[in-house]
């Protein structure tokens, strides 16, 4: 038996593998971009509850360049929510300087809330 053959048809080549040819199939070459925690929350979403969409990303080679676009505009919505409600709150340098507990404590509480908006806008829709 030969060890390896093209289908005229498809363009498909095989292998032999023990008693069957299986197709030589492979990804699409991807630029990889570096994935921060948004992202990988997204990454996580998708693989557990959107699989045709986690599929057809990772075989059309999109997976990597569509969690990188979605890690930014998450970063930077967190971002801009956290200096708009820091802001409007009056959490300030000069609070940070007079009461740092209290400082710590609001802006961990605004933290909280735009992580929690940028959760429901971004990482599991």
């Amino acid at each position: 038996m030969k060890q390896h053959f093209t289908d005229e048809k498809t363009g498909i080549r095989y292998t032999l593998q023990g008693d069957y040819y299986l197709p030589d199939l492979a990804l699409p070459a991807e630029e990889q971009q570096p994935i921060g925690i948004w992202g990988q929350r997204h990454l996580r979403h998708l693989k557990q509850n959107r699989r045709v969409l986690y599929a057809n990303l990772l075989t059309s080679g999109k997976l990597n360049s569509y969690l990188a676009d979605i890690d930014k505009q998450a970063e930077e919505m967190f971002s801009r929510l956290v200096k708009q409600m820091a802001e409007r709150e009056g959490v300030t340098e000069q609070l940070k300087t007079d009461n740092q507990m209290e400082w710590v404590a609001r802006m961990n509480n605004i933290r909280s809330r735009a992580t929690e908006v940028v959760n429901t806008d971004f990482i599991y829709t």
